[in-house]
């Protein structure tokens, strides 16, 4: 986006599998994917339909050059958008799944990411995420493994997956465990949950950040919270809209979070199967808050501000923001 420099931390690396590239595995791979897609977006129609076709998409990563291939190519398009930072999720149970260690999809993901910024200068850290449909145990083991194989730009952990699924405080080992090693942690809640979601997470698990969170706007105490906290919100309002939790961007509680005072970014979740881009997701938000480019920059502070990276690094990122402090927004 024009005169605004961007920043991400919530896409999963799977679901930004852009559809051109999906088409290209599919005749590789011999499968028929013509029923799924529609020009550049996939198609399907409510969130186990979502899922659905999540699967049969992601699926066609079968080898490590799939993933790095992928990485190069989204990072290097948010970055031609103007994105200076961002962060990739990926799941160690997607790699096996797909017939690959985790550290092979790890090093795979991690060339793409290095490609991509010694094209264009992004910085990028990986952030691999715990299944929560998979269960306590399955994370354990998900968690030593990812701590059996450090890597520099690996600087985080998160909780992902059907929040419907097993309580937040079963995941507590795993995630204590990460914590120790010096991960950051976040962890998706309050999306197709409600604010209880969003709760119990901050009360089971060392997170500083939420995936989505949105349902807390249905609760004023829980807000206040997030905000003494300073709890910072991935927020995903494209991803929200085409799922259905809210009919358009004019009632997406975006403006009453930030109104609340609860830290958020924009970020993109999984582009093709929304809709939606990064640099999309400023302009549309830009557009629905009446925002200037100095308070679309609030947004790329706040998550530079959450990232999970170094204080060295972080500083070096701040210094490519324009100097201009916004107003607060209020609604």
């Amino acid at each position: 986006m024009r005169g605004v420099a961007l920043a991400e931390l919530h896409c999963h690396v799977e679901g930004a599998l852009p559809v051109s590239l999906a088409r290209e595995l599919a005749v590789r791979e011999g499968v028929d994917i013509s029923a799924l897609t529609d020009g550049e977006r996939y198609l399907w129609h409510d969130f186990p339909g979502f899922l659905a076709a999540y699967g049969r998409a992601t699926r066609l990563l079968r080898r490590p050059e799939d993933y790095a291939r992928l990485a190069e190519m989204h990072l290097s398009a948010i970055a031609a958008d103007g994105a200076i930072y961002a962060e990739l999720f990926l799941a160690p149970d997607d790699a096996t799944r797909a017939g690959m260690s985790y550290a092979a999809c790890l090093e795979a993901v991690a060339e793409g990411a290095e490609r991509a910024r010694a094209r264009s200068g992004i910085e990028v850290r990986l952030v691999p995420h715990i299944l929560r449909q998979n269960g306590p145990e399955a994370a354990l083991r998900a968690t030593r493994t990812i701590l059996a194989h450090p890597h520099p730009l690996v600087t985080g952990i998160g909780l992902a997956g059907d929040e419907r699924e097993h309580l937040a405080a079963e995941f507590a080992p795993a995630f204590a465990m990460a914590a120790e090693a010096g991960l950051g942690c976040t962890a998706h809640a309050g999306e197709v949950c409600g604010p209880e979601s969003v709760a119990h997470v901050l009360d089971a698990l060392p997170v500083t950040r939420i995936g989505h969170g949105v349902a807390a706007a249905a609760d004023p105490a829980l807000m206040a919270r997030l905000a003494d906290e300073e709890i910072v919100l991935e927020v995903c309002p494209g991803s929200n809209v085409a799922l259905g939790l809210f009919s358009d961007r004019a009632a997406h509680p975006l403006a009453r979070l930030i109104a609340a005072g609860v830290r958020v970014t924009l970020n993109s979740d999984d582009p093709p199967f929304f809709g939606t881009s990064l640099a999309g997701e400023y302009r549309a938000t830009a557009a629905a808050l009446g925002l200037d480019a100095a308070g679309l920059t609030a947004f790329t502070r706040t998550a530079i501000e959450a990232a999970f990276v170094d204080e060295a690094t972080r500083a070096r990122l701040i210094s490519r923001l324009a100097p201009v402090e916004p107003a607060p927004f209020r609604a």
